[in-house]
């Protein structure tokens, strides 16, 4: 068993004599003990919803064969990718309500981060391939099959993984640097980099600007990507003559909008609030919107506006395993 010690920044001579945290003290949503159960049970609920919403996508898709296509194949590696981010956040956070300890050790809060960091950053990657599968198909319909070929689905989905991968090596980095902190206490019911960051006792000046230009790169690019390929979209199905084939052009691509609109929504929701309001708990309430709620809801929107997949859903208790 390890133990969390709670100091205060050394001088420059103390320093020398101090070794590395073994480990944070997350204070999580509320200390109050009568929230527990309620909290307990809520977020058990969520999580349960999440994984059974996803893993039923992720079924769907793989045993109905009118659902092998690029657009299908992204959507279940989207719902495998939200089944392990929320998976590397509830269930620590409710193990630690249950077993009444809030602490996290240090390689462990090293390994969330790193893997929660893959999986949103395999998200927002996942939701703009699926953006540009969308323009292909809408725009240049003849030349689908052609231009989204099996290799370059696989080559997309590889790419977006280096990339989340590296993302998230990078933020790890930043906190392998740190050698010394305020405190422990986390203000959050995870490991919040940002939180991580700001109990060092050394300038981060240099870690807020590699920051900045991850969250420009990782969050620039990939938005610009979606809004010219959704502009594309808005284009071709505007030239179309009849009401029901842009209907049915819009209906294509409607739940990935949904879907987008949902995370960045959420995630800009958040980064709005926790800049207007200092208090890093009411953060930590908000970010429950993006890592718990948005991977819950993705399921209900994509089984609810697709005829394909809740076809697919119907028939799946009828098929053999």
């Amino acid at each position: 068993m390890y133990q969390v010690l709670d100091w205060r920044c050394p001088s420059s001579t103390e320093a020398q004599n101090l070794t590395r945290v073994s480990g944070f003290h997350l204070l999580g949503l509320s200390e109050d003990p009568d929230l527990q159960p309620l909290l307990f049970g809520m977020f058990l609920s969520m999580y349960l919803i999440t994984v059974l919403g996803n893993l039923l996508i992720i079924l769907a898709v793989s045993s109905d064969s009118h659902l092998h296509t690029p657009m299908y194949l992204f959507l279940s590696k989207l719902s495998w990718s939200d089944i392990c981010s929320i998976s590397t956040t509830v269930p620590k956070m409710l193990m630690n309500i249950q077993t009444h300890r809030r602490v996290i050790s240090y390689v462990g809060s090293l390994t969330q981060i790193s893997l929660f960091t893959i999986f949103v950053s395999m998200d927002y990657m996942i939701l703009t391939v699926m953006a540009y599968d969308g323009f292909v198909a809408i725009c240049q319909p003849l030349h689908y099959l052609i231009m989204m070929n099996p290799r370059l689905c696989g080559f997309l989905i590889l790419v977006s993984f280096l990339f989340s991968f590296l993302d998230s090596q990078l933020h790890v980095l930043m906190i392998l640097k740190i050698t010394n902190f305020k405190h422990v206490k986390i203000y959050s019911f995870f490991c919040d980099l940002s939180q991580v960051l700001n109990l060092s006792c050394s300038d981060t000046y240099c870690d807020t600007i590699v920051q900045y230009i991850l969250g420009a790169f990782y969050g620039f690019f990939p938005f610009s990507g979606i809004l010219f390929s959704y502009y594309k979209i808005v284009s071709s199905i505007l030239r179309i003559p009849s009401s029901a084939g842009k209907y049915k052009a819009f209906s294509t691509c409607g739940s990935h909008l949904a879907v987008v609109c949902l995370f960045i929504g959420t995630r800009f929701g958040v980064y709005l609030g926790s800049a207007a309001s200092p208090s890093p708990r009411k953060s930590a309430v908000a970010s429950v919107v993006y890592i718990v709620v948005t991977p819950m809801l993705n399921p209900f929107i994509y089984s609810l506006r697709n005829r394909d997949i809740k076809g697919a859903l119907r028939r799946l208790p009828s098929r053999r395993v």
